[in-house]
C-alpha cells in the first residue's frame, strides 16, 4: 500500500506565499531543500507496510545458509558464510572428513577439490571459525587467538563453547550436512 500526498488549495497558496517571500539567494536553497523532502517523503510512501515477503526472504536465505557439524554423538549448528567458496562447499555436503589436528587450535583436511578463494584476514580467530587456507585446506577452528594469516571465510559454528572438548586433541571425524 502506498501513502499518497494530499495538495489542495491551501498547501499551494502557502507555498506560492513562502517562495515570493525569499529573497534571490535564498529561492535556489529552499528549491533544493523542497525537493529533497518531496523525494524523501516518496521513497518512505513506496516502502511496503507488510514485512512479509521479507520474513520469507530471511527464512529461505537461512535456510539455505545453515548446515550441520557432527562430531561422534555431538551436533552443532553453522551458518555458511555469503562467499562462492562457502556456496560451492555447500554443494559438496554431505562431506565426512578426517581431520588433523593442528597447534591444538585447529583441526584441518584438504578437500577433494579447489574451491573458489577471496581473501580476509581476520587478525583474531574466533572458536568455530570455519575458514579455507589457500584454495583446498578446510579448517575449523576450536580456539580464539590473534593470527596474522588470510583465510576464505566458509562458515562458522553457532554456540562453539563446547567445541573443543567434543573435537579432542588428535584427529577428528567430522560429518557437514545440510540436513
Amino acid at each position: 500500500m502506498n501513502k499518497k500526498i494530499k495538495i489542495d488549495k491551501g498547501n499551494l497558496h502557502s507555498f506560492a506565499w513562502i517562495v515570493s517571500n525569499l529573497p534571490l539567494q535564498n529561492l535556489k536553497q529552499f528549491a533544493l531543500s523542497f525537493v529533497f523532502l518531496l523525494t524523501l517523503n516518496h521513497a518512505y510512501a513506496t516502502q511496503p507496510t507488510t514485512e512479509s515477503s521479507t520474513t520469507q526472504t530471511t527464512a529461505i536465505k537461512s535456510e539455505k545458509s545453515r548446515m550441520w557439524i557432527t562430531i561422534g554423538e555431538r551436533r552443532f549448528s553453522a551458518t555458511l558464510a555469503a562467499t562462492a567458496a562457502a556456496e560451492e562447499f555447500a554443494s559438496m555436503l554431505p562431506l565426512t572428513l578426517n581431520m588433523e589436528d593442528l597447534n591444538r587450535n585447529e583441526k584441518h583436511t584438504d578437500l577433494p577439490k579447489n574451491l573458489p578463494t577471496h581473501k580476509y584476514q581476520p587478525k583474531t580467530i574466533e572458536n568455530g571459525d570455519i575458514v579455507l587456507w589457500g584454495s583446498r585446506t578446510l579448517v575449523v577452528f576450536y580456539k580464539t587467538f590473534d593470527t596474522s594469516y588470510s583465510y576464505t571465510r566458509i562458515g562458522r559454528i553457532e554456540n562453539a563453547t563446547d567445541l573443543p572438548r567434543a573435537l579432542g586433541h588428535g584427529n577428528a571425524v567430522i560429518t557437514f550436512s545440510k540436513d
